[in-house]
């Protein structure tokens, strides 16, 4: 490829062929995304038919979160494992395979006999499901990021990326549209009686269908360069990994932090927040979250396009200063002006969108022979203790102070400016290590 074609290619804009890949993958990874969220929205109904009824109903809850948490700490197995096959043998093996390891427990689970039929039998098969479903996230957020931003030019990494990650959030406010659909559609009985399995069938024909539709996505150029070079990891992807990219990782795992604890804060715990301490209605603090999520997925798309145009450092620096300034004014404003609360969960929504500038960074933080392996490792491991460790300690907070979520968000947003102080000390070295990789994007 000449210099001039090269050029050309790096800057072109996004043509038919991108827009179908990153189409196909955003539509995948929302299905993924409902697959494993929608388990929260019926957990209720799940403890009273998965366990004894003679159990404390703390015992109850405490088993079956326990049970959705599991999820999370098969996160960090199944990615890694995944990408490691997927830096050595393919992209697009792995990303069909994770979607297909998430429809099918999720079929699986609509299915389930539950205590009464089976005994002790069906919590445990629940369980392994859960993992099942675990494993599979875990492969699949990397893979597509991965995937997409080796299709599109180098230049567009950003957009691509962010407009993802807005797919992988639009799969959250899915799970809760069709919870709603059903609690307003049937009686808590009728849920009782099977209304609860409808989400989880429908979770797996639509991943199904996703699986079905991939298969005409083509693998990503850049690793076909790489197999026809023999540029493929010559050791384990993993211990290249830890051994040469320490800084990379380091990187990683604190904006993964970043992009999980303001998701689980702000969108997943400010609905409750809102009921217990301001006393809002549900339904009204329902209907405020889904303006929430609509202007994550918009900020999302937003600090992709920002990202190609300013860099990283300048996007984080900016991104995480409107982050500290929003949240304070939603979490100090709604008390006493209550009639604001839709517009201030969607500012501090389209706020947290800064998040989707967060995989253009690990991106182009690893060398392409083993990149999947590099985000997948920081990804999950930041994820499965920051997501797990998250609600716990703003509970905590909430105990000592009830502007405890407040606090830990503003806490985030400095770490988002640290890290783009960082990225501008560090931009020079760090794209000379990460542009080499792609150029051929």
């Amino acid at each position: 490829m000449s210099q001039q074609q090269h050029s050309i290619q790096r800057t072109r804009p996004l043509n038919r062929q991108d827009y179908k890949t990153l189409t196909l993958a955003a539509l995948g990874g929302a299905l993924e995304f409902y697959d494993f969220i929608i388990f929260v929205f019926f957990a209720t109904v799940v403890g009273a038919l998965f366990f004894p009824a003679d159990i404390p109903e703390w015992l109850r809850q405490l088993q079956t979160f326990g049970i959705f948490a599991a999820g999370y700490l098969a996160r960090p197995l199944g990615g890694i494992i995944m990408a490691h096959f997927g830096d050595l043998v393919g992209r697009k093996k792995m990303f069909t395979l994770s979607i297909l390891l998430m429809a099918l427990p999720t079929l699986a689970i609509g299915m389930l006999p539950t205590y009464e039929t089976l005994g002790i039998a069906a919590p445990v098969l629940l369980l392994l499901m859960r993992v099942l479903q675990g494993a599979a996230i875990g492969g699949e957020v990397p893979g597509a990021w991965v995937f997409v931003a080796e299709h599109v030019p180098y230049k567009r990494i950003g957009i691509a990326c962010g407009t993802l990650t807005a797919g992988l959030t639009a799969g959250i406010l899915l799970g809760s549209v069709v919870a709603t659909i059903i609690n307003t559609s049937m009686t808590q009985e009728a849920i009782h009686d099977g209304g609860w399995r409808i989400p989880f069938f429908l979770g797996g024909i639509f991943g199904l269908v996703a699986m079905y539709l991939r298969r005409w996505l083509q693998e990503t150029p850049i690793f076909i360069e790489m197999q026809q070079r023999k540029a493929l990891a010559e050791e384990l992807p993993l211990k290249s990994v830890i051994a040469n990219h320490k800084k990379a990782v380091v990187i990683s795992m604190l904006l993964t932090w970043l992009l999980s604890a303001g998701i689980v804060v702000v969108i997943l715990m400010a609905p409750t927040w809102l009921q217990k301490q301001l006393g809002i209605a549900p339904a009204l603090t329902l209907q405020a979250n889904s303006i929430a999520i609509v202007m994550l997925c918009i900020g999302c798309i937003v600090a992709g396009l920002v990202i190609d145009r300013i860099g990283a450092s300048k996007t984080f620096i900016v991104g995480s200063l409107m982050l500290a300034v929003c949240s304070w004014m939603f979490y100090h404003l709604t008390a006493s002006h209550p009639e604001y609360l839709f517009f201030l969960y969607g500012l501090v929504g389209l706020s947290v969108g800064v998040v989707g500038a967060v995989p253009y960074v690990m991106v182009r933080a690893f060398p392409a022979e083993v990149r999947f392996t590099g985000i997948s490792f920081s990804y999950n491991m930041s994820y499965a203790i920051f997501g797990g460790l998250t609600p716990i300690f703003v509970t905590m907070l909430s105990a000592i102070s009830p502007m405890g979520p407040a606090w830990y968000v503003l806490a985030l947003a400095m770490v988002g400016l640290g890290l783009g102080i960082w990225l501008r000390n560090d931009l020079t070295s760090e794209s000379k290590v990460v542009e080499r990789p792609l150029q051929h994007s």
